[in-house]
């Protein structure tokens, strides 16, 4: 309890210098590196390739969402074009070898490949255009992290209630088949969903993104267990059928921020609530002991749902079967981690009877002092990145970690300071964490290029690159924080700025 509460004071007296620089101290060890640490950087199909209605492509919920709804995203643009790279990987892959990465994380479309969601039709120029980029990738020494599904649901799955309806698993073990049948030969590491957390309770509780269902603590619920269950499917099939010739990794990504409590003596129980409410809700079920929920949260949502009148809980515990298959599913944990926040108990409980608000019993707050992104959301808080990996070995048997996004918005600049800070900063909390024994492997920087950032359009922008969008050619430009991240991959150690 001390050392959170000390950790909370701290965060605060030091935000005055953070609002001027975003850093975090050396704690000892070695400055570099391990050796076989790998650096990377990442994007996702729909917010770079473009050809939204090409070569055979199927529609995603992104596709008609953007199209049907242009007002709700902030500078009424879409997807349809993008950064181009489904006809400009070439660029990118230049980008990425002044970089030095030692892996690229990008992610399949799945309506691209399979335009009905199965294989009834398959997308021969789909295939051809992934097998070209990890050939290129592999010939170039960089090798591919795929994830099987970022945001981009097909269209055709959406019609019967999307990831609400248990077919879903069916439908995403056979897509993950494919994927290993077609490409396992050549990818060795495989993400099967990213930010569950996210496309569920933006999509299916608070109707922020599609497919813009408002069924807080019941759709976003079912979603997140669906989607559990599919990942396990996923990655039962690979270790019976795959694993013995391809010899690969299979993970799936949780977004989570890092929890502090400074007004209620750095209790501790709360920033557990907070954690098993945010990172544990998905992680336990695969890395935890019990193969199941967190308690916490199964005891907190069944009395909820009794008072509510139900007569079964809105989030019930997985089966024995189920529990067996889930349970210990990924051979690492993605992690994205972008900031952090206060955590604090909410009396009364915050948001819509039922919802995942109310069920947390949880208010959330920033320090003003901190320094803040073009992002309303991010703020930056290394300590943050440090603390969660810790979280993490302490409470999943150290499980290997691959940091799968990390980044900073802005104005798209190209001298970004900021980005830099922020980069060396928490490059520096995962080599303390390293340096404290976090089975952490590998650090990947979001993004590679501005992109489009799903609501916000392209009003923000996270890239290693400038994207020029208004020019024919779509010139990627390193900015500052590509020098940067160049330097620092290439000597294997932090460089200060």
């Amino acid at each position: 309890m001390r050392a959170h509460l000390i950790l909370a004071l701290c965060l605060h007296l030091c935000s005055k210098a953070a609002t001027e620089k975003c850093q975090l101290k050396h704690k000892g060890g070695n400055r570099e590196f391990p050796a076989n640490f790998s650096f990377g950087a990442s994007t996702a199909a729909y917010q770079i390739e473009g050809a939204w209605n090409e070569d055979g492509k199927g529609l995603s919920i992104w596709d008609t969402y953007t199209h049907t709804n242009p007002e709700r995203i902030r500078d009424r643009t879409n997807g349809d074009a993008a950064a181009e790279s489904y006809h400009r990987f070439e660029q990118d892959l230049v980008a990425l070898k002044e970089l030095k990465v030692n892996f690229y994380r990008f992610s399949f479309s799945w309506p691209r490949l399979l335009p009905n969601a199965d294989t009834t039709v398959i997308n021969q120029k789909g295939i051809d255009y992934y097998n070209m980029m990890i050939d290129k990738l592999l010939a170039n020494n960089i090798e591919p992290m795929v994830t099987m599904f970022h945001c981009d649901l097909p269209d055709a799955l959406n019609k019967f209630g999307g990831f609400t309806n248990d077919i879903i698993i069916k439908y995403f073990h056979y897509y993950a088949e494919f994927l290993y049948e077609t490409f396992g030969d050549r990818v060795k590491k495989w993400i099967t969903f990213n930010e569950p957390f996210d496309y569920c309770v933006l999509g299916y509780g608070r109707a922020y993104f599609p497919p813009l269902v408002h069924s807080p603590g019941v759709a976003d619920y079912l979603c997140m267990d669906n989607t559990l269950r599919a990942h396990a499917a996923a990655y039962r099939a690979y270790k019976a059928k795959y694993f013995s010739a391809q010899g690969g990794k299979v993970g799936i990504t949780i977004s989570s921020r890092f929890y502090y409590n400074q007004q209620n003596g750095g209790d501790e129980s709360i920033v557990e609530r907070a954690m098993q409410y945010s990172l544990g809700w998905l992680a336990n079920p695969i890395f935890g002991k019990t193969g199941n929920y967190p308690q916490l949260i199964l005891d907190d949502i069944w009395n909820n749902s009794m008072r509510e009148g139900l007569s079964w809980s809105r989030l019930p515990a997985f089966d024995e079967f189920w529990s067996k298959v889930i349970k210990g599913s990924g051979d690492f944990l993605g992690l994205n981690y972008y900031t952090s926040r206060y955590a604090e108990l909410a009396d009364p409980a915050d948001g819509e009877i039922p919802s995942w608000e109310y069920d947390s019993q949880l208010q959330y707050s920033v320090d003003e002092k901190w320094k803040q992104g073009k992002s309303d959301w991010l703020y930056c808080v290394p300590q943050g990145l440090e603390d969660i990996l810790k979280w993490i070995r302490d409470h999943y048997d150290n499980v290997e970690v691959f940091v799968t996004e990390n980044g900073w918005s802005d104005n798209g600049q190209l001298e970004d300071s900021e980005r830099v800070d922020y980069l060396q900063a928490h490059l520096q909390a995962v080599l303390n964490a390293v340096n404290d024994g976090c089975n952490v492997t590998h650090y990947s920087h979001w993004s590679l290029i501005d992109n489009f950032e799903w609501n916000m359009g392209y009003t923000q922008k996270f890239g290693l690159f400038y994207l020029n969008l208004t020019s024919p050619n779509k010139e990627r430009i390193a900015k500052k924080s590509a020098r940067y991240y160049s330097s620092v991959i290439e000597s294997g150690k932090i460089i200060l700025s």
